[in-house]
């Protein structure tokens, strides 16, 4: 798939595990897997709006496109 999902890169800057960032914005473990490891379909603007006040980012240090060569 050509959109990558960088929450596992975002998460080792600010030195914080799954868990807690999971715990932060309100969603389960296993959700939060489903999104890092880019299996979901889609994520809610809510969703990223979350991740981005706990991980102090911008949505394009989370989600990357590269053209399938």
């Amino acid at each position: 798939m050509p959109i990558i999902v960088n929450i596992d890169v975002m998460l080792a800057k600010r030195k914080m595990s799954s868990l807690e960032l999971a715990a932060k914005i309100g969603i389960t473990p296993a959700n939060l897997s489903i999104l890092k490891t880019g299996k979901a379909k889609a994520i809610r603007i809510t969703t990223m709006d979350a991740i981005c006040k706990a991980l102090d980012c911008q949505p394009g240090d989370i989600l990357e496109y590269r053209p399938e060569e």
